[in-house]
């Protein structure tokens, strides 16, 4: 039992402080959000902006669900390849990879939880948005839609 109790907090320490982590954090300040499909169809969500790499390390870990109308949008600043992992992330995601004019280049639907396998851009973008998994299903998704927000200069 003890060297059990030794294996795990061997673990935790080398896996560093995110992963001692068992609760939600606070939410992030939100913004609006919408996608609007290439039929015209608009879809509106509230989104947390993760800005800060330390929000952005964190993202949705420990979250236990995502509202059908919610998300987190992190911002990378800049365009830039992204890699996103599912580390400690409890739900599953869909992800959509959004270049600098605010146009989808890639989904990656129904991610992993908990898995540390990279799931990549595949071409330099400036946001990741990350919703309820089955979103990019339900609303029909897809490359080439494009994203309101600030960010991208086109606020919905």
């Amino acid at each position: 039992m003890l060297r059990r109790a030794l294996l795990l907090l061997a673990a935790l320490a080398a896996a560093g402080p995110v992963a001692a982590q068992t609760q939600p954090q606070p939410k992030l300040p939100e913004e609006p959000l919408a996608i609007v499909t290439r039929d015209g169809k608009r879809h509106d969500f509230e989104v947390e902006m993760a800005l800060t790499p330390e929000q952005q390390m964190v993202g949705l870990m420990f979250r236990p669900s995502v509202a059908p109308d919610e998300g987190m949008l992190f911002d990378w600043g800049s365009p830039r390849e992204s890699a996103m992992w599912m580390r400690n992330t409890i739900t599953s995601l869909d992800m959509l990879f959004i270049a600098q004019d605010g146009r989808i280049i890639r989904i990656a639907e129904r991610t992993v939880p908990y898995s540390l396998a990279s799931i990549e851009s595949r071409g330099p973008v400036r946001a990741t948005l990350e919703v309820a998994a089955g979103t990019a299903e339900r609303l029909g998704l897809r490359v080439g839609d494009r994203v309101l927000q600030r960010i991208f200069g086109n606020a919905p």
